[in-house]
């Protein structure tokens, strides 16, 4: 069993009392805005995400705080980003078990369907993180190049045309 100091540091952004939520000063930083009412629906969200019923889940809770902050979101579009991944996370861990205990073939086909659609689903989400924090720009360092005797290197932009530089 944890004491209060080890709950209370487990989740620096909100104290639960029972069903009631008091959020700290500088959320809003964690959270990728500086608008409070998206930080609070964004807590709302958490909240019914990391519970299971109509109680709160402090430690449910706390995960997927834990998994939005982690990722260190930078904006508005980047915290609900994340908070999409710690809820089909969640999901897919609920189908992992589910799996692991399956009775039937239906049972069977049912979670490993669901599993594989949801963690599909992550991995487009972390493309779809990487794309908006990139720009949706690839980057490619060469870091060696060999030019041999005789040889010819290029550095910098090169676009090929036809024989008047315009295709013609």
């Amino acid at each position: 069993m944890t004491d209060q100091k080890t709950q209370e540091a487990s989740n620096p952004l909100m104290k639960v009392d029972g069903n009631h939520i008091t959020v700290v000063d500088g959320i809003k930083k964690h959270l990728g805005t500086k608008n409070i009412d998206f930080a609070n629906g964004i807590i709302n969200q958490l909240v019914n995400i990391g519970s299971k019923g109509p109680e709160i889940d402090e430690k449910g809770t706390a995960f997927v705080t834990a998994v939005v902050t982690g990722i260190e979101p930078k904006d508005q579009i980047e915290t609900m980003l994340a908070t999409q991944m710690a809820a089909i996370h969640n999901a897919t861990m609920t189908f992992a078990r589910r799996l692991a205990h399956v009775e039937n073939i239906a049972q069977q086909d049912s979670a490993s369907r669901a599993l594989n659609q949801l963690a599909r689903t992550f991995t487009a989400q972390v493309d779809a993180l990487k794309r908006h924090r990139t720009g949706g720009q690839q980057h490619v360092t060469v870091k060696h190049v060999t030019v041999n005797e005789g040889g010819q290197a290029i550095v910098g932009n090169v676009s090929t045309g036809g024989r008047d530089g315009n295709g013609n």
